[in-house]
């Protein structure tokens, strides 16, 4: 049996924080039911400017599966009595709309605890409910502006860069689930259910681990070091005679392994370079004195030299070539989902492995309204 089996979901959100929540807890066995307004249903079924063979987004498809669909006029009295009663019914209610949307739509937190007292009510925002950004729309790029994620991202002297891995969103999302499942736990230990806040705003943050360390070790703001390392150096990529590829030397045996390597065994006489603290502060310097060796090899000569001495180094993978290897397939993070439409189409698989209960893909990712009678029936058999 799945872990969250037996647990029911309200997927009353869209775009990608909060389906990327219910995701995950869909994989983990919940029963998910995405909610969804009439007509175009989530807004991101018709985003991406591509299509596969139907009309719902590859972005939609990537983040939808093990769920179910009704289509749910939350601005109707019939809609929201249909949702109350599904509320009734539920463990989690997951919402991700702008501040206030939820209150405003008459589905809020506590609108649904005075129906269900057992309900766990996750509200991902922007920017949280409290302090003077409350108020803000809130998407990725600007959780990742304002959070300082893209003052330390990119190359130094060069325009801005955002991390293209949409941290605040995919976070916000991480964290969420995190918060449940924690609820969950709680539950069954008080019998009530809780409000459980996350935003993109603290996902970029609290996922800034390296950068406020740095902040409030040194007092002064940390800047975009391109793909180095704020603890550690050398730790970076480097050109080869045939392009980039990446090295760590994150210590001072592995500082000692790269020098024997490169031949430069008197780089560690000098006092710039002694151990890796100085290393560090004189990161710039050191990497200029070592260009020049690491153009005497080709990517896979250095990668293969540093490995066999227990240094880690990789090639800078292309997607099609990371996930065209032989280690993803070993890590099985490539699913074929079988798709009414789609026939079926290709989807990330599951980061995290479960030995006891592993995840499932239940069911692919749903039409708009796909399962709304099956839903209705379930409710009316159970007053009947």
């Amino acid at each position: 049996m799945l872990p969250l089996a037996g647990v029911r979901v309200l997927d009353v959100s869209q775009v990608m924080a909060g389906p990327f929540c219910c995701m995950l807890l869909g994989d983990m066995g919940a029963d998910v039911i995405k909610v969804e307004p009439p007509v175009v249903g989530d807004s991101s079924r018709r985003s991406m400017g591509f299509r596969l063979k139907g009309e719902d987004s590859p972005g939609f498809l990537a983040l939808n599966r093990n769920k179910r669909s009704i289509v749910l006029d939350l601005k109707s009295e019939e809609g929201r009595e249909t949702f109350y009663a599904l509320v009734g019914t539920a463990d989690v209610v997951v919402e991700n709309g702008r501040p206030g949307v939820a209150d405003r739509l008459g589905i809020g937190y506590d609108t649904l605890n005075a129906i269900n007292p057992r309900l766990i009510y996750a509200s991902i925002s922007g920017f949280g409910p409290k302090g003077p950004w409350a108020n803000r729309p809130g998407y990725d790029l600007i959780a990742q502006a304002m959070s300082g994620v893209i003052s330390s991202t990119g190359l130094p002297g060069h325009e801005p860069v955002k991390s293209d891995i949409p941290v605040g969103d995919l976070g916000a999302g991480l964290f969420a689930a995190y918060g449940i499942l924690s609820a969950i736990i709680a539950r069954q230990k008080t019998g009530v259910g809780q409000l459980i806040t996350a935003s993109l705003f603290e996902a970029a943050l609290g996922l800034s681990i390296w950068e406020t360390a740095e902040l409030w070790g040194t007092g002064k703001s940390p800047g975009p070091l391109g793909t180095a390392n704020r603890m550690s150096a050398p730790y970076q990529a480097v050109k080869a005679s045939d392009g980039y590829f990446v090295f760590a030397a994150a210590n001072q045996k592995l500082w000692l392994s790269l020098l024997d390597v490169l031949g430069r065994q008197e780089l560690n006489e000098d006092p710039r370079f002694r151990d890796n603290s100085v290393r560090v502060a004189n990161a710039r310097t050191l990497i200029e004195l070592l260009e020049p060796s690491f153009l005497e090899r080709t990517v896979d000569e250095w990668v293969d030299a540093l490995l066999a001495v227990g240094v880690p180094a990789g090639p800078i993978n292309s997607y099609d070539r990371a996930l065209d290897s032989e280690h993803t397939a070993a890590c099985a993070m490539v699913q074929d989902i079988p798709h009414p439409v789609e026939g079926s189409f290709k989807a990330l698989g599951f980061a995290v492995k479960l030995t006891g209960t592993p995840q499932e893909m239940r069911l692919p990712p749903p039409l708009l309204d796909e399962h709304g009678a099956e839903i209705r029936a379930e409710l009316a058999a159970r007053d009947a």
